[in-house]
């Protein structure tokens, strides 16, 4: 049953994208309706836990309307007033319900609203709720021209600036998986830092190298992405509703334990509960650019973190004014940026080797400026669904933040 169900998430995640369709048009105007509805993320996730929160829109410099979500104040209630503010970015392939997919007395975004904490979501370009663009629509190629190093210049920028405007205060940041590679390259290059108080980095990934993820690892050996590209297909799409049914229909089966559907791409999850899948698949896996999942496989390939490489040294030129790309130095990142870095022995995207090459980095780091805790049971899935992580990740995350 293992190997059925490693079969299937292979087919979500690298045939999904030529069956997935999307059956209703983004333009600025209807992703703005779909955020007022019922089916934005305060409605659908958060209200109903008895949270206030409310929606906000950015928009970035290259014109993409991103989403954000505001939870100001606990479910006690009370007055907002000058809480600190936090910044919480999700990875590859998912949202902003990355933070809400455990129950309210578990998940990230709840209990730091619960703990005195402004808490504000991310929703990169692409994903359901950040799909509208001032003049481009999902249906166009060129709404998808973009890699995670658009990610660092355009959409990171504009939730920073806007959160920091809106509170008037310095933040704190979350980013799992992909939200800590697009900070520590923002980082490494001194944007955000007059706007940031301190990060916690729970599956840190600059390195990717040394991935021992089969599915990634697969994927990126055999230029999948490139493949697709050349295709014609420029939006990556994950998600088909007819085989997200099907895999629903085989979690409900006795004896089946739905959690092998993460192992196979993100390690073995030590802590998830087999009911958090079907949460999962309610709302995730999320689009990307098909140029993002090159990206990443040329991080892969070539164990390097670098800008996005044309394979072209003429069009490399043009972009960035020398033949290869620039390369995101992480011996750049200030020694006295506060840092909270999380990470597990069993995660198969961001391996233990990966992450030491950025510790060592960090050598010169000062030490009470950086927190480095390690699970040895836990791979990426369990920091953000296990059902420990409260006690485990989160209390400490929260008592970091506390004393920056």
């Amino acid at each position: 049953m293992a190997k059925t169900l490693t079969l299937i998430i292979i087919f979500i995640l690298f045939c999904g994208c030529a069956v997935g369709s999307r059956t209703k048009l983004f333009s600025a105007k209807s992703h703005k309706l779909l955020q007022a509805g019922n089916d934005g993320i305060c409605k659908s996730m958060v209200e109903t836990h008895g949270y206030v929160c409310k929606e906000h829109t950015v928009t970035t410099e290259d014109g993409f309307i991103l989403s954000l979500q505001r939870i100001p104040v606990g479910r006690s209630g009370g007055s907002p007033g000058n809480k600190p503010p936090v910044l919480l970015q999700h990875g590859l392939l998912m949202d902003g319900i990355t933070w809400l997919l455990l129950p309210p007395e578990q998940s990230l975004a709840l209990l730091l609203a619960d703990n005195g904490f402004d808490v504000w979501i991310a929703n990169t370009r692409g994903t359901k709720y950040s799909l509208g663009h001032t003049s481009l629509s999902p249906e166009d190629s060129a709404f998808w021209d973009w890699s995670w190093d658009e990610l660092v210049a355009y959409d990171l920028p504009a939730t920073f600036e806007y959160v920091h405007h809106q509170t008037g205060q310095k933040l704190h940041y979350v980013g799992h998986s992909l939200g800590t590679l697009i900070a520590l390259a923002a980082f490494s290059k001194s944007q955000q830092l007059n706007m940031l108080r301190s990060a916690a980095l729970l599956c840190p990934i600059a390195y990717v190298g040394q991935m021992t993820s089969p599915l990634a690892r697969n994927a990126a050996d055999n230029f999948l992405a490139e493949t697709l590209y050349w295709l014609g297909l420029h939006e990556f799409v994950p998600r088909g509703e007819a085989v997200v049914k099907f895999l629903k229909d085989i979690c409900k089966k006795a004896n089946v334990d739905c959690t092998n559907l993460l192992t196979a791409f993100t390690g073995q999850n030590c802590c998830l509960n087999s009911s958090i899948v079907d949460v999962f698949l309610d709302h995730e896996p999320q689009s990307t650019a098909t140029k993002n999942m090159i990206h990443i496989s040329q991080m892969i390939r070539k164990g390097t973190i670098s800008m996005y490489d044309y394979n072209d040294e003429d069009e490399n030129k043009k972009h960035y004014g020398q033949p290869t790309p620039p390369v995101y130095s992480m011996t750049n990142i200030p020694n006295d940026v506060p840092l909270f870095l999380s990470y597990g022995g069993a995660d198969a995207l961001s391996d233990v080797k990966d992450v030491q090459l950025l510790i060592d980095s960090l050598k010169d780091h000062d030490g009470d400026k950086l927190v480095i805790q390690y699970r040895d049971d836990y791979a990426h899935a369990d920091y953000v669904m296990a059902e420990n992580a409260k006690q485990e990740v989160y209390e400490p995350l929260i008592a970091f933040f506390k004393i920056q």
